[in-house]
């Protein structure tokens, strides 16, 4: 990772490392988990996860006010353990699936930060995002 600054967020997901995976990367997932507050959702995914694949998530306000794609390319791909991608404006972020002794698995997430936003923001926002994936996945 380069200069920019590095934020690392992350949770345990009580479920077995096959589901988490599956929920992280399946498009028919990704729209029920993957946005930060109520008020958004992800109404469309997009997503082939193999190295040179190609992710899009469209980010959305509920009220039709705003909108944007989440896009990038992975760079690493190991199944049910390690992801890594480019995000479109050149971005890193590394994704780790840990399995634990009890059975529970740690998602984390460790991404190059962006300049617009601060870093408090930046990271209450990913870990708002990984925190709908746990509950999501909990939930079943």
């Amino acid at each position: 990772m380069n200069s920019l600054p590095i934020i690392s967020v992350s949770t345990i997901v009580k479920v077995p490392i096959a589901l988490v995976w599956e929920y992280w990367t399946k498009p028919e997932h990704i729209v029920m988990w993957n946005h930060a507050s109520g008020d958004w959702h992800c109404p469309k995914a997009e997503n082939e996860v193999k190295i040179g694949g190609r992710f899009s998530f469209t980010m959305a306000a509920k009220d039709g006010t705003m909108s944007f794609n989440f896009e990038g390319v992975y760079r690493a791909v190991l199944k049910k353990s390690f992801l890594s991608y480019l995000m479109a404006d050149g971005r890193r972020c590394d994704i780790t699936f840990e399995i634990l002794k009890s059975g529970d698995t740690r998602v984390t997430e460790v991404f190059e930060a962006e300049r617009e936003n601060s870093l408090e923001l930046q990271e209450m926002g990913w870990q708002a995002i990984l925190d709908n994936f746990r509950e999501y996945v909990e939930l079943g």
